[in-house]
């Protein structure tokens, strides 16, 4: 974000427009003028980045993002930029607000052109003023046309608002969508701008509250908010001097069937690592001499459907329990989870422990499940398109059929309590590659057994994964493994 103050939290475009308004008439400020702050405030954007020898190219549509659009133009013009403005449509047709800022742009001296077929070779910087956060439906051929050009020409891109043809409340593009370097969003932060393909398309975000955001947030309830670093610091509180081992949570993880030794050993070491006292595994037979040999802080036992006893009073020693890494969908696998399953204590459930679940619904408190979008789409019986065409709503779907608190996976991970939903705007695609989900599912259960409640577990357990990664990612996101965030999540679980 910008360095202009902002809360975190976020809103769905139709309260944004709604409580503008109203915002608005409490302070004494007119549309127009609000219009003016914002076509001022992307303009600074504008201006920190770039001077007066680059030509920029707006492109303005009909409503009034085309209005902000037009503002900028004369902003620019006015400040020595070569400016040439494009109109997608009949400038005649304009409205209000938008329709006074084109004849201000004209009566300074401004030229209105209609797109072309190609993007003129003099232009350096364009500003996306086309399509604002009304947009439901997919765009249009005409504007399809005009943004592939946009994206085609791989110039730097400052959007106004929202990139044209991302959704402002699920982030998913509708046809086609401005790829952009930097996105200025005004009032109230949209929360499609934090998830799902938004984080191909937004560039930086920057807020520009337009002295209106403070009175705004009195009006209008966030929809969702953002994961940071000072939220995440509150529940991990420094250490009592005498602390030792048995009060930081004794976890037991559970998985590792033949040929998944390494999930569990994974998620072992990541609760390890987030600092759970006591960390203990249960996986096949075959797999504990190679645990153990790896990382002999973690107590492995190797476990069949004939000893029960042993599944029975390791569950009765833990604190928590993590249900899932390297589970597979064997007989093995499904008698450990029956085994494990009916706990009434804290638990975190994953990968095919999720599977397992889906073939066997239930509705738990005690309960954080972490699905990525395939596995979602198999708990809700529904597709992965429909997963991600809205992630909050599945996010919500997911708590309202399995309860407890839900972390949905992806880019712009969401966490759901059944009340309020969290994004974490960390992460990269390194992340794309075995073991990262297993370190996510120790990290989370080494915090429940710190004393985290199942939401701050979740929530802290998702940014400290995310921004572990982002700084492995410093190194190069291609061949990023799931151990290389062992030494990053030390760090991270310790803030200064």
């Amino acid at each position: 974000m910008s360095a202009e103050q902002w809360s975190g939290k976020l809103y769905r475009a139709e309260q944004v427009r709604r409580g503008e308004r109203l915002a608005a008439t409490q302070q004494g400020v007119g549309m127009y003028q609000l219009m003016e702050r914002a076509g001022a405030a992307v303009f600074q954007v504008l201006e920190q980045s770039y001077t007066p020898q680059h030509h920029l190219l707006v492109c303005c549509g009909g409503g009034n993002n085309g209005g902000d659009g037009y503002i900028v133009a004369r902003l620019a013009r006015e400040a020595g930029f070569p400016v040439t403005l494009w109109q997608q449509g009949d400038e005649a047709k304009l409205q209000g607000d938008a329709a006074r800022a084109r004849d201000a742009w004209l009566a300074a001296g401004g030229q209105i052109l209609p797109p072309e077929d190609a993007i003129p070779d003099s232009t350096e910087v364009i500003i996306d003023a086309l399509l604002g956060t009304g947009l439901h439906g997919e765009v249009r051929p005409e504007g399809q046309r005009l943004i592939a050009m946009i994206n085609r020409i791989a110039l730097p891109v400052i959007a106004i608002d929202i990139p044209s043809g991302l959704c402002a409340d699920t982030g998913k593009v509708l046809g086609k969508a401005v790829k952009a370097q930097s996105t200025v969003t005004f009032i109230g932060s949209k929360q499609g701008l934090w998830t799902a393909q938004a984080a191909e398309y937004v560039g930086q975000v920057r807020f520009a509250g337009l002295q209106v955001a403070d009175a705004f947030e009195h009006i209008e309830p966030p929809s969702a908010w953002l994961i940071q670093a000072p939220d995440v610091a509150l529940f991990l509180s420094p250490r009592q001097r005498d602390a030792h081992k048995g009060d930081h949570g004794r976890i037991l993880l559970a998985g590792g069937d033949l040929g998944m030794g390494g999930a569990i050993r994974l998620a072992a070491e990541a609760a390890a690592r987030a600092g759970g006292g006591l960390v203990a595994a249960l996986a096949q037979p075959d797999n504990v001499l190679s645990i153990v040999a790896a990382r002999p802080e973690i107590m492995a036992l190797g476990w069949q459907a004939s000893e029960q006893t042993v599944a029975k009073q390791r569950l009765h020693w833990a604190d928590v329990l993590v249900l899932g890494p390297g589970l597979g969908q064997s007989s093995w696998s499904q008698s450990l989870y029956n085994e494990l399953t009916k706990t009434e204590k804290n638990h975190v459930v994953d990968a095919d422990g999720l599977n397992l679940l889906a073939r066997s619904p239930d509705y738990k408190n005690n309960r954080i499940i972490t699905p990525h979008p395939g596995e979602a789409a198999r708990l809700l019986a529904c597709s992965v398109q429909e997963v991600e065409a809205d992630r909050f709503h599945a996010a919500r779907a997911l708590q309202q059929q399995y309860g407890g608190v839900v972390v949905l996976k992806g880019a712009g991970t969401l966490v759901d309590d059944g009340t309020h939903c969290w994004v974490c705007p960390a992460g990269n695609p390194g992340m794309a590659t075995g073991g990262m989900g297993d370190v996510l599912s120790g990290i989370i259960g080494a915090l429940l057994g710190q004393g985290l409640s199942l939401v701050a577990a979740a929530q802290c357990g998702v940014w400290i994964h995310s921004t572990a990664a982002d700084r492995c990612a410093a190194e190069g996101e291609r061949g990023m493994l799931a151990s290389d965030l062992f030494p990053h999540i030390r760090q991270l679980v310790n803030p200064r």
